[in-house]
């Protein structure tokens, strides 16, 4: 998304590096250096015009609107702009346009002179000469601050440049569970679907995403979590770029360290990466600390994983209940994903979604460890072959949260309904009891001659929610 910024200088010198630094900015759209304070109030003015269109009287509950609209998110004042002392102006514009976010450029960056800007309503002081990764981090912050500012003040949802990127957390019942497999397939497959993704491993003192996709990094969360303001090259030198196109941020070697994140610094991490990527799933294990219950709060989407058996789902109603107690996420907002699910499991999804009072996944995870071993114990999970009904369940699970366009848009050897059948022993007699109908997929011979278990069911009834016999969300209902 792009910045707006708007540089007050009036030394032609200083506003030719000024602009050559602006214009190496990511995501910045540098407007024409303004010479004087007159100069920027009038800029600012003209851009805020169409707010002077309504009629005289007392502004409307949304007439700030088209104000914040065309204003720049980032104002820059150099410390001798005249004929206005920079200060003032600061002052002025803070209280003329309070969307706005102003950068003081001083060679005086000491704390008397801070603590004035502050006062006047800067947003931030860079210090004369300029640095890129200093510049850099100030017009970030101040534009992200800005962002907050147009939301409350109705700027429309293409006002601010603020993070964007949906945030997916997945949690576990108890240790156990499926929770880091479950989160690496789900940022395989958003990966795969073409969106730029990153995966946290926010499991702070016993992490594996490493392990799982064989890396050693040096990095890691702990490096970010005493940085107020997390700009574009500091996380770039802490996120690992893994060759499937995933970039990794993880957690510390040294368990201990984890207690070095808190919440705040969470908040930050979260809120530097979603400006980063489009999809941020985070592996938040099964220990509520303070730093994954601020991830979990901050999600677009909570996925708590759970086995169906009696101490997986008590663990999870335990979980439910702390994060009502916390105030963190409250269960309606909260889905389920029942992992290892057979047929003859006496506790169903419906059950869980009862004990638990969240929400169910319609897609299921079968119970196939065989098909997993051989790439957990090698390390390599972006290596579990696309036959799998682990990874066909899960990639079916990454297009229902949304995070890939459609999942019967994806090559492969049927639709993801079709493919998260728990077993292929029961084929036959479900099949024979499935409603007569048209088309070739209610076949009776369907799906038992040779060739491949899974396939050959690809219809409107399993594709579409609808009643075919592979349908996930309707076969634990029975009996």
């Amino acid at each position: 998304m792009t910045i707006r910024i708007l540089p007050a200088v009036g030394d032609p010198d200083a506003a030719r590096i000024v602009s050559s630094l602006l214009s190496q900015l990511p995501d910045a759209e540098p407007e024409p250096v303004v010479a004087d304070s007159a100069a920027l109030l009038g800029a600012l003015a003209q851009a805020a015009q169409p707010a002077a269109q309504p009629p005289a009287g007392p502004t409307g509950g949304r007439g700030p609107a088209p104000a914040v609209e065309g204003l720049p998110e980032v104002v820059l004042v150099h410390e001798r702009i005249g004929p206005m002392p920079a200060l003032e102006l600061i002052r002025e514009v803070a209280l003329r346009f309070p969307a706005v976010g102003v950068v003081l450029m001083t060679t005086d960056a000491g704390p008397a002179l801070f603590s004035a800007a502050m006062d006047a309503g800067a947003r931030g002081i860079v210090g004369l000469p300029l640095g890129y990764d200093e510049l850099a981090t100030r017009v970030q912050a101040a534009a992200q601050w800005s962002a907050g500012v147009r939301v409350h003040l109705g700027g429309g949802p293409d006002a601010a440049p603020g993070p964007a990127g949906t945030l997916v957390t997945v949690t576990g019942a108890k240790g156990g569970v499926g929770t880091t497999v479950t989160a690496v397939q789900l940022a395989l497959a958003a990966r795969a679907a073409g969106r730029s993704v990153a995966l946290v491993d926010m499991d702070l003192q016993s992490g594996d995403v490493a392990s799982y996709l064989d890396v050693q990094f040096r990095r890691s969360l702990v490096d970010l979590a005493g940085i107020e303001d997390i700009s574009v090259r500091v996380l770039q030198d802490a996120v690992h770029e893994h060759h499937t196109g995933l970039g990794l941020l993880l957690a510390p070697e040294e368990g201990e360290r984890g207690e070095e994140v808190d919440d705040r610094a969470a908040r930050h991490i979260v809120a530097a990466l979603r400006s980063r990527y489009e999809v941020v799933v985070v592996d938040c294990g099964s220990q509520m600390q303070s730093a994954n219950a601020a991830a979990v709060e901050l999600a677009d989407v909570a996925l708590l994983v759970t086995t169906p058996d009696v101490v997986a789902v008590r663990a999870a109603k335990r979980q439910v209940r702390l994060w009502d107690r916390l105030q963190i996420r409250k269960a309606a907002d909260t889905t389920t994903l029942v992992n290892r699910l057979t047929r003859s499991t006496e506790i169903q999804p419906p059950l869980v979604a009862k004990a638990t009072g969240t929400r169910m996944a319609r897609t299921p995870v079968p119970a196939a460890f065989k098909e997993l071993q051989p790439c957990v114990d090698a390390g390599r999970m972006q290596d579990l072959d696309s036959r799998s009904t682990v990874k066909q369940a899960l990639w079916a699970l990454a297009g229902e949260l949304g995070l890939v366009d459609s999942p019967t848009d994806r090559q492969g050897r049927g639709g993801p309904r079709a493919r998260t059948a728990l077993t292929g022993r029961k084929r036959k007699a479900i099949t024979a009891g499935a409603p007569p109908g048209p088309g070739p997929h209610q076949s009776p011979a369907a799906g038992f001659g040779p060739g491949p278990r899974f396939g050959t069911r690809r219809g409107p009834s399993t594709t579409a929610g609808g009643t075919g016999p592979f349908d996930p969300a309707r076969p634990y209902e029975e009996g």
